[in-house]
Order: structure tokens, then sequence, then C-alpha cells
């Protein structure tokens, strides 16, 4: 009879630990999902604030087209990206790098009309698609976070035999294109 207790105990203290290590994992994928959530949320508010941007800049750049066309084709190909839910996380990372730089440009090509940087309008758009760009980041490092301690899970042994049976993945993190480590050069 003290037989069958013990191995009631253990059988129960093993189901809850199953229990414990599954509500974990589904807690910390879910975390990551919100955080990538929360990505999405930001570069949502970028492009809509891009066309703003663009209206503004177009009555003082009249001789820099050629930047707002690569900006609206650089917006336009990440938005694309962003909705096609076949894209992986590279091609994503890639076409926002690619607003990013062009977005920069544009900031930098601002230096040339002092008008332009003297508009108000121009100027609140810039602090916005500024703060816009600060909570891109902020949101990107959260995701890494949540990827991170996810990952690390799924990893570690005992839960990884419990991951693995009930086929979590990995997440891939966000990374820095090698084009956003190096500053961004204009030329005239």
């Amino acid at each position: 009879m003290t037989a069958t207790y013990v191995i009631l105990a253990v059988v129960a203290v093993l189901v809850l630990w199953l229990v414990g290590t599954f509500n974990g994992l589904i807690k910390s994928r879910n975390r990551a999902n919100e955080a990538a959530s929360d990505i999405d949320v930001q570069l949502k508010r970028r492009y809509d604030l891009i066309p703003n941007l663009m209206e503004t800049v177009k009555g003082y750049m009249t001789h820099e087209q050629d930047t707002l066309v690569k900006l609206t084709e650089a917006r336009t190909a990440a938005m694309n990206v962003h909705d096609d839910k076949n894209a992986t996380l590279a091609e994503k990372e890639q076409a926002e790098n690619a607003l990013s730089g062009t977005l920069k440009s544009l900031f930098a090509l601002s230096e040339n009309y002092p008008d332009l940087k003297a508009s108000q309008n121009f100027l609140q758009l810039q602090s916005e698609l500024s703060d816009t760009e600060n909570k891109i980041q902020a949101s990107r490092r959260f995701y890494n976070g949540n990827v991170r301690d996810f990952n690390t899970k799924i990893q570690v042994f005992p839960t990884n035999l419990i991951a693995g049976m009930l086929n979590f993945k990995a997440y891939e993190f966000f990374q820095a294109a090698d084009g956003e480590k190096q500053n961004v050069q204009v030329k005239f």
C-alpha cells in the first residue's frame, strides 16, 4: 500500500511538472508574439506618417524628386512585405531597413532647405517619425528579449524534452542589417 502511494505521488509530481512546463512555454511564446505585434503597431504608425511628411516636403524639395520617389517605393515595398504572411523575418527586416535608410537620407537632404527646416509641419512630422523610430527600436529590443527567454526555455534540459515533443520552434531575432551599422552618407 505504501508503494502505491509513493508511485501515485511521483506520478502526481510528474504531471504537475509537465503542466507547469507546458504553461510556461505557452506564456513565453505568447509574450514573444505580443512583442512582435508591438513592432507591427509602430511600423503601421510609421507607414501612416510618411505620406504626411512627403506632402510637407514636396513643396520645398523641388530638385529632390528622386529621394521622394525612393521613399515612396521603400514605403510600398515595406508595407507589401509586412502584409505578406509568407514573408520571412529576414525579408521584413530588409524592407524595413531600406525604408529607414531612405528616411535618414531625406532628413539629411533637408539640411539644404532652410525654409523646410523651419516649417512647423516638417519639424512636427520629423519629431513624430523620430519618436516612432525610437519606439520601433524599443519594440525590437523587447521582442529580442522575449525571444531570448523563449528560445532558452525550449533549449534547456529538461524543458527541451517537452518542447521537442510538443513541436515548439525557436523564434528568429531581429538583427541590424550591415547597412544599418554604418552612417548614412549624403553626397551633393
